[in-house]
């Protein structure tokens, strides 16, 4: 249904919910917000001209209730609905029940989307419609047996997917058959939390391709258009991290060709509004089509950035039954723009979310650089919710003047509280691979390895350090009546000695701190020691390029243009616990799904304890030892540092 609106609700949180707002704002709509106890003070809520609150904060009872979404836009007299991404974006059910409550839904109709979001019934329509497809199973019948059977037919490595939803949920890679049942076990469960359905499909495994997807328009009069390609090729865990447009290996034939086929898909379900149709393109050209997100993209800034033309602006005119009022050949892409995500996640720790309060949030700025973020300071990044915090955006005139760019903006990208996944996109971005735009969804792993965080080196250590005296140095002198500045870290005897303990993740660094009569510092731990000096801080006579410093409690944040590092003050008399490798603790907030063992059970090293579930993702926590259950906890919300598991060992 189209139809002309005066208010927007816009039935999402975070940095898409500012983003569509902005843009409503800008054409006189009024703008409603929905929202959670968690997200109360969110930036998309301060911006909104009214908000509803519609939960606690599980996306279960908040964001994924239609009725509750429906009820907010009753009760705030709202005319059309928006649902940005994830969530209700692509529940074919909620845009036939906006509809039917009268509401314009500002996306394709109900039936494309629930022809496109059934991954089996959208591969057989595009199969039929000439669109080439994955070799795979796209079956009703969803029995292990005969899932196990069609993985074996097809031959391994293959691919299972959730045949509901996308975003990288309810997918996993199978290399062998002996992981299949597992892997199967876990796909299915995270579908079914995702999207309400373990329904999966498999498909033979395209190694090392690139993952291109072409935007399609549709208007409400039959007019398609394609605006080019994005290049999401740098992935983990099957979601993306860096986009980029144009695709680096693009031609015009190719685009060309491509886009036929967008457009084509997009002509053959009735489409309307902003789409987006993936594939994967191989190293001799052929590509594939992978499926199709009936909904704005995460990653439309870079279309946006090289098209010049704003696609929510687009898709309220659609909605408002308006035509595109442009054909394809006047489409035509400037320049070049890349797109990172700044994730809320420890790359060192397999990219595990993080969550917790930001401290400090200071986003780049400059020419060329957009940044779409939907985060504040003294806001909490909850569990609840996706780990992305940010996307960073840069054009340039060309491919590596955008990337030089994008690199400069992360390096000035300040964000202290949850670990950020910062210093591993800038390292991403300067990988020769990368910079050759070479990548395919193989980068991360082929590039990086297991290693994807950098160690601490005693440089960085010391400016922590100095850093830290500078500021309880700060803090004394604010307490003392009578006591200069140049007295400071001064006694009777000479120039004191102060001790100072850090600890660095696993590591524990217990340093001797010594201020010199020319105020420099001398730090060292026994078998290392660097001298330290202020304004501008250098170690060793090399400049510490600072972005950023904050202390929080015990804990403390420094940030330099290639690193961001937090350290934690260990007070004289606190043990920590330590539980080893037979302790097996919640790496981070979430809810226990399944324990998978008992007390009193023996394991194995490398065998499944539990699964937790985070952020929309589920874990896999697996005993790095051998030995006897002693305590399994049971499934319940759980906090980080909760103890799941304990496993006695056997003396040796």
């Amino acid at each position: 249904m189209t139809g002309d609106f005066s208010s927007v609700l816009v039935a999402n949180r975070g940095e898409i919910a500012l983003r569509i707002m902005r843009t409503a704002r800008a054409e006189g709509l009024a703008c409603i917000a929905v929202h959670t106890d968690a997200d109360a003070a969110a930036p998309h809520v301060r911006f909104a001209d009214h908000a509803v609150n519609i939960g606690a904060g599980p996306v279960a009872d908040s964001y994924l209730d239609a009725d509750k979404v429906l009820q907010a836009a009753r009760q705030s007299g709202a005319q059309a609905v928006h649902p940005g991404y994830g969530f209700l974006s692509e529940n074919a059910g909620f845009a036939a029940a906006c509809e039917a409550a009268g509401l314009v839904f500002i996306g394709p109709p109900a039936s494309a989307i629930e022809l496109m979001g059934d991954k089996a019934a959208a591969k057989r329509a595009m199969t039929a419609a000439g669109v080439p497809c994955v070799p795979g199973y796209h079956g009703a019948d969803q029995d292990v047996a005969t899932l196990t059977e069609e993985a074996a037919r097809m031959g391994f490595p293959v691919m299972i997917k959730a045949a509901a939803g996308g975003g990288g949920r309810g997918m996993r890679l199978v290399a062998e058959a002996r992981g299949f049942a597992d892997a199967l076990a876990l796909a299915r469960s995270e579908a079914m939390a995702a999207f309400g359905s373990d329904e999966v499909i498999l498909e033979q495994a395209v190694t090392r391709p690139r993952h291109v997807e072409i935007q399609v328009f549709a208007d409400a009069h039959g007019a398609v258009v394609h605006l080019g390609e994005r290049d999401c090729s740098v992935q983990r865990r099957h979601q993306k991290v860096i986009e980029e447009a144009p695709c680096p290996v693009m031609t015009p034939d190719l685009r060309a060709a491509m886009g036929a086929a967008a457009v084509a898909a997009a002509g053959a379900i009735g489409y309307r509004g902003a789409g987006t149709v993936e594939f994967l393109l191989d190293d001799s050209g052929a590509f594939h089509f992978l499926e199709m997100n009936t909904r704005l993209q995460v990653e439309h800034p870079v279309t946006e950035m090289v098209t010049g033309r704003d696609l929510v602006a687009l898709q309220f005119a659609v909605a408002r039954g308006e035509r595109l009022g442009f054909a394809q050949e006047d489409v035509s892409l400037t320049g070049h723009a890349i797109e990172a995500r700044l994730y809320a996640e420890d790359p060192g720790n397999g990219f595990l979310p993080s969550a917790g309060p930001v401290h400090r949030w200071r986003p780049a700025t400059g020419a060329g650089i957009r940044v779409d973020a939907g985060i504040a300071e003294g806001q909490a990044v909850s569990s609840y919710y996706d780990p992305m915090l940010a996307k960073i955006v840069a054009h340039g005139a060309t491919r590596d003047e955008a990337r030089r760019r994008l690199i400069a903006a992360l390096r000035d990208t300040v964000l202290f509280g949850p670990e950020t996944n910062r210093d591993f996109l800038i390292e991403a971005l300067g990988k020769p691979a990368f910079a050759a735009g070479e990548a395919t969804t193989a980068f991360v792993g082929e590039a990086f390895g297991e290693a994807t965080a950098p160690v601490s080196d005693f440089a960085d250590i010391a400016a922590v350090a100095a850093m830290i005296h500078g500021d309880d140095t700060r803090r004394a002198l604010d307490r003392a009546v009578i006591v200069s500045p140049e007295l400071a870290g001064w006694g009777s005897p000479g120039a004191l000695h102060s001790r100072l303990r850090l600890t660095d993740g696993d590591a524990r660094h217990v340093l001797t701190i010594t201020r010199g009569a020319d105020g420099a510092l001398t730090i060292g731990d026994g078998d290392r020691s660097a001298r330290v000096t202020a304004d501008p801080l250098r170690v060793d006579g090399r400049r510490v390029d600072l972005r950023g410093f904050h202390r929080e409690g015990d804990d403390v944040f420094l940030a330099t243009g290639a690193r961001a590092m937090r350290f934690a003050i260990e007070r004289a008399g606190d043990i920590a616990r330590a539980g080893g490798g037979g302790t097996v603790t919640a790496p981070m907030h979430g809810n226990l799904l399944q324990v998978l063992v008992r007390d009193g059970d023996s394991v194995q090293a490398g065998d499944r304890l539990a699964v937790l579930e985070a952020m929309k993702m589920q874990h896999e926590l697996i005993a790095e030892v051998a030995g006897r259950v002693r305590f399994a906890a049971a499934p319940a919300q759980v906090q980080a540092g909760d103890v799941l598991v304990e496993i006695e060992t056997e003396d040796p």
